[in-house]
């Protein structure tokens, strides 16, 4: 039975997984369904893997498995370990770090920078010869995750629903997402699951309109206080920063001008670090 080794991205949204054998060549992508440890039981979170582990070949089990997923940190990483083990019972190696983590090693590898990521959520990490030094708390989507999916989806949300928007970018707005009124909003991001991914839906629309004045306002706004809150704490501007993350990929001209803005050499920018 041949050995594989595979790779795991996971975030609020979606977990990418990549398969290899040991000489390195790849046998086959797939995607699952985000995962949040502080959200869901590992009963769901072994629910949400076992797709992947039914992608494997007969002929083959998979023998190292290296997991980097949001939350992956104190009780979460315990829950994500546990349903990791559950799902896939025979790993000779299993490896379980933060997202951060593993941004960190696909954007800088054994070096040195600021680590940040742009998608659903964000966070940021000082990260030195190949070890995170310093990690300003991300908080989430209510208290903190600065220029991420689920910010910018709340920011569109607020203000379209308080009229704060141009007149006619909220129309195109009501036009887009008949179903996002008032009403229903409350209802998914206050008492719906994953509310953090379904704020991040609504991104595609800033993304679409992003010429409108106000809505390169509101972009510039966030990135600048994802650099201010998160990034500026480490005192490291020598150092250049990277991202990871769906936001950072599809904006980074706005995040290119926020580094700039900030005095930061912006380095490389990747949609997902597999």
């Amino acid at each position: 039975m041949e050995q594989i080794i595979l790779n795991a991205d996971s975030g609020a949204t979606k977990t990418e997984w990549v398969a290899t054998l040991p000489d390195g060549r790849e046998l086959w992508r797939g995607r699952t369904q985000g995962i949040n440890p502080f959200q869901m039981t590992e009963a769901e979170i072994v629910a949400s893997l076992r797709p992947c582990a039914e992608l494997l070949d007969w002929g083959q089990r998979a023998g190292e498995l290296r997991f980097y997923g949001a939350g992956c940190r104190a009780a979460g990483l315990n829950r994500v370990r546990l349903a990791l083990e559950t799902v896939f019972p025979d790993l000779d190696v299993l490896v379980v770090g933060s997202d951060l983590l593993g941004a960190a090693r696909a954007l800088f590898g054994e070096g040195s920078g600021i680590a940040c990521i742009l998608g659903t959520g964000s966070n940021s990490g000082l990260y030195l010869s190949g070890q995170l030094a310093a990690n300003v708390a991300p908080l989430g989507f209510i208290l903190g995750d600065e220029g991420s999916g689920a910010v910018l989806g709340r920011r569109l949300l607020g203000d379209v629903l308080k009229g704060q928007l141009p007149q006619e970018l909220c129309k195109q707005f009501v036009a887009d997402y008949p179903e996002a009124t008032p009403e229903a909003v409350i209802e998914r991001v206050y008492r719906g699951s994953r509310p953090s991914a379904y704020l991040a839906g609504f991104a595609p629309f800033l993304h679409r309109h992003r010429g409108e004045p106000a809505v390169a306002r509101l972009l510039a706004e966030e990135f600048d206080r994802f650099f201010q809150r998160n990034v500026a704490a480490y005192g490291r501007s020598d150092l250049p920063v990277g991202f990871v993350g769906s936001i950072a990929y599809h904006f980074r001209e706005e995040v290119a001008a926020a580094a700039a803005r900030h005095g930061y050499l912006l380095g490389a920018v990747r949609q997902a670090p597999l």
